[in-house]
């Protein structure tokens, strides 16, 4: 196809990227290992980490999950916040072979069986503080094997220790949990496995860049998340593309390996996930932030050195913005703003370019295309209001239903194809062939436009996903949910436009029992789903619009028309 939008490329940006410059990600990761061992990794509350340590400490509970005889390509989950135990386990998984399920460490026990049973994980490596969770399910799913993190495990012997108490028994933050050790499972200490790793070699795993990396889970107009299969091929393409078009950004570093990153956004996110594995291509740091929420501590963190690199999304960077300390951050070395993840609003945009000097810079993609899919050029001064220019070796297609192109400016669903895009979703070869066109392009569910020049915007949702916070939760899942309440009779779950979220949910309810009030339903939601999804409005109706076959019109709830 006529790529036209080259012609609106920087200079320096290639117009394509080559992922058989590496035989898989691992080799990707230990490359930078060794070229890098001397250079810092990671700082989390002050604690650094280098290369090299991550090199040793990925290495040795790598060679510790291979000695579980677990099958080639198992799928080992990872339940973990932004601390250095997630990098060092998502290497030790890859680097032994198998493949990483990453998993939302706030999830309810409902959330977490369905996801473990589905992709057939057979470890998890999980923070103590949801343990308790996994407790309640782990019988129901195919787990094996446990490995157990502290807190303060990789902070150094006494400060760690020091951070793990003051978890544990000031905060109170870990629940009791005791997880069954029937049917020949395991529970084992993070440090002892790591320990027991170090004796025993890592073997080198038979990998290609078309084997698995990740099953990335993702939502569905089904209701229930699916696994996105990421291979090797799909997350060094993602990597080389994001290398290629956020590069001409940090050029007055000098080095790019010199570059701070903020990893604020949850590394069990698609978005900091590949800006984590841009990082380590670069031999760059993150400063780990394991609690983003907590604004005053995220503050005091981005003033102790000079940054380059800010991803977040819009509600994110509106939230640093309405804190009273944010403007006494030094931003004179913040090189890049990416918003991401949901879309980002104009008033936010003007008002962090405003305060930092720095513009936001937004970009479009999803779990499916390994985060990327389009973004602005890195070197803009001003908000577009568009989701920018397909990345390298990236082709976008605006189709009708029947899958044809449409006419320039036209809007249709926005297709994609390229070597960023999934396999397919996980043991659902429906669902997979519903995804692409016969041309073999992905169908995105998003309805957008795009311009001569080849900046594309989004005009509105295909499906009928909420997003809050950059978080997609589907109706389908909170219908579900909502409608196991002890006295709702019919439910439905809509977005609606809210100023700090993004979208928030409002679920409108029939009743059968005239004391169901909407603490009841929020109550029953907390206890079922995690906090992202609890419903910020609850409506109770005698009776919701409907087509003549029954099926309940969420459109017209959207429009207030009912």
């Amino acid at each position: 196809m006529d790529k036209y939008w080259l012609g609106s490329y920087p200079e320096e940006v290639p117009h394509d990227v080559d992922p058989e410059q590496y035989r898989s990600l691992t080799q990707l990761l230990e490359e930078s290992f060794r070229k890098n061992a001397s250079r810092p990794f990671s700082v989390c509350m002050e604690q650094w980490m280098t290369y090299g340590e991550l090199d040793q400490l990925s290495g040795a509970l790598g060679a510790w999950l291979q000695d579980r005889q677990l099958e080639p390509g198992a799928r080992v989950a990872i339940m973990l916040p932004n601390i250095p135990q997630f990098a060092v386990t998502m290497a030790a998984v890859l680097r032994a072979g198998y493949t990483c399920v990453n998993v939302n460490p706030l999830y309810t026990a409902r959330e977490l069986e369905h996801q473990l049973v589905d992709s057939g994980a057979t470890a998890i490596v999980i923070l103590e503080n949801f343990a308790g969770t996994l407790e309640e399910v782990i019988t129901a799913t195919p787990v094996k094997h446990v490995v157990v993190a502290s807190m303060g495990d990789l902070l150094g012997f006494w400060f760690g220790r020091w951070i793990t108490f003051a978890v544990r028994h000031l905060a109170k933050m870990v629940p009791a949990y005791r997880l069954p050790l029937s049917d020949g499972r395991t529970v084992t200490p993070f440090k002892r496995a790591i320990a027991q790793g170090a004796s025993i070699a890592l073997k080198p795993a038979p990998q290609t860049l078309d084997s698995l990396a990740f099953l990335q889970y993702t939502g569905g107009t089904t209701g229930l998340s699916k696994g996105a299969e990421l291979t090797h091929r799909n997350i060094v393409a993602a990597i080389l593309q994001a290398e290629a078009w956020f590069t001409p950004a940090l050029k007055r570093i000098g080095d790019v390996s010199k570059t701070n990153s903020i990893a604020a956004l949850p590394l069990y996110h698609i978005f900091a996930l590949t800006l984590c594995l841009l990082a380590i291509r670069w031999g760059s740091y993150l400063t780990l932030i394991p609690n983003p929420r907590d604004f005053g501590k995220f503050i005091e963190v981005l003033r102790k050195r000079p940054f380059h690199l800010l991803p977040g999304v819009n509600t994110l960077f509106n939230a640093l913005l309405q804190h009273p300390q944010f403007k006494s951050v030094d931003f004179s070395q913040l090189c890049l703003s990416q918003a991401g993840g949901m879309a980002a609003s104009e008033g936010t945009a003007r008002h962090w370019q405003q305060v930092t000097g720095c513009p936001m810079v937004e970009g479009w993609g999803m779990s499916e295309t390994v985060a990327i899919g389009t973004n602005n050029v890195v070197t803009s001064r001003e908000f577009t209001g568009t989701i920018g220019l397909p990345l390298p070796g990236i082709e976008i297609a605006i189709k009708d239903d029947n899958g044809d192109s449409v006419a320039m400016g036209e809007p249709g669903e926005i297709c994609i194809k390229g070597p960023n895009v999934m396999r397919g979703y996980y043991r659902q070869p429906a669902e997979t062939e519903k995804a692409f066109t016969a041309d073999g392009f992905m169908r995105t569910g998003d309805i957008g436009t795009i311009d001569e020049r080849g900046y594309i915007r989004i005009v509105d949702r295909k499906k009928d996903m909420i997003n809050v916070s950059g978080f997609n939760v589907f109706p389908n899942e909170l219908e579900n949910v909502v409608s196991l309440c002890p006295g709702v009779v019919e439910c439905a779950a809509i977005g609606v436009a809210d100023e700090k979220q993004g979208e928030a949910i409002k679920v409108f309810i029939v009743k059968s029992d005239p004391t169901l009030s909407e603490e009841d339903v929020a109550g029953f939601c907390r206890q079922n789903l995690t906090g992202y999804k609890v419903p910020k409005y609850i409506e109770f109706r005698d009776e919701l619009p409907k087509t003549n076959v029954g099926k309940i019109l969420r459109r017209e709830l959207r429009s207030g028309k009912h």
